[in-house]
């Protein structure tokens, strides 16, 4: 039978929340056939127990250890059928039919190469997903806060903080939480770089469909909710450390040396100015808050030599 849509979903102890993004799978799917493919990077919340017990017409590959989220998706996709690849997270939850508006759009755009749908937080409220690259000035912008100011507007252009996403536009980055590729597209650059552990593999991804002409395209066909980091946040700082490598990577991969020792350099006092923050508010307040604030960025600090990634491939 023809697959149009291949769902992939990374799974680490994120138990109820695969639950629960794959019963709204199964419950909105309406005039396309799919299939889904789940990868457990060796969770210990029974969550593979789970899914062979509630959804035995998913497909399921279960690791001896954490491989990371490229290589898990490399793991899926090699197995994947269908016209289409959505990488899906485990902490989304699908609304509507915006599975079947998805295959729908890219069906009659063939100069897209890969689409992302408008994403909500827990409370509905719109999230800024897609986004522009990751430049030096962009993270600028970030690091210093310069982003939050609404004048003048050109400071929100990294997360592209005054679109409502409620009308399509090209984009450079496509997040992971939803990111849907054409196979031509995966045929012609290839699969995740599993030098890539758990941050910028699909920000590379992106970049190399760019480069190979395909547009990249946030389209409001429809709408997830995404509670966000769900794996990640039982990483404390080590998720802050590895988020600092896969952008020094990137940068490494695609930049050179100089700019990605400057994103090294640039975040580094990022995080130093938020350990000086949080240590004078600890010293100033018994909010256990600011204590556990001062706690994690100190972590950072000490150990903010692991942000320098050992290998990559160029």
């Amino acid at each position: 039978m023809k697959i149009d849509l291949s769902i992939i979903v990374i799974s680490y102890n994120t138990r109820q929340l695969l639950d629960d993004c794959l019963a709204s799978i199964y419950a909105t799917v309406q005039d396309a056939s799919v299939d889904v493919i789940v990868v457990d990077n060796a969770s210990t919340d029974g969550s593979p127990e789970m899914v062979k017990s509630h959804y035995p017409q998913a497909q399921i590959l279960v690791n001896k250890q954490n491989l990371g989220f490229a290589s898990a998706n490399n793991q899926a996709i090699a197995l994947a059928k269908g016209r289409y690849i959505l990488l899906l997270n485990s902490d989304t939850v699908v609304l509507g039919d915006v599975l079947t508006k998805s295959i729908r759009y890219m069906d009659e755009h063939p100069d897209v190469g890969a689409m992302g749908c408008r994403v909500l937080n827990r409370d509905r409220t719109l999230q800024l997903t897609c986004s522009q690259e990751p430049n030096i000035l962009n993270l600028f912008l970030l690091t210093t806060g310069l982003w939050r100011l609404n004048r003048p507007r050109w400071f929100g252009r990294y997360q592209m903080k005054h679109w409502d996403r409620t009308n399509e536009r090209d984009v450079d980055v496509i997040s992971g939480c939803y990111l849907l590729v054409r196979r031509e597209v995966i045929n012609e650059v290839g699969l995740l770089d599993e030098n890539f552990f758990f941050f910028g593999e699909e920000t590379d991804w992106c970049k190399r469909m760019r480069k190979a002409g395909w547009k990249l395209r946030l389209a409001p066909v429809g709408e997830i909710i995404h509670y966000g980091s769900a794996s990640a946040l039982s990483l404390g700082h080590k998720r802050d450390l590895l988020l600092t490598k896969g952008l020094v990577q990137y940068h490494l991969k695609h930049s050179g040396f100089l700019t990605a020792l400057m994103v090294w350099m640039l975040l580094l006092g990022f995080n130093i100015s938020r350990c000086f923050y949080w240590t004078l508010r600890s010293l100033c307040t018994a909010d256990i808050n600011a204590r556990n604030r001062r706690k994690h960025f100190s972590e950072i600090v000490r150990t903010y030599y692991k942000a320098w990634p050992k290998q990559v491939s160029l």
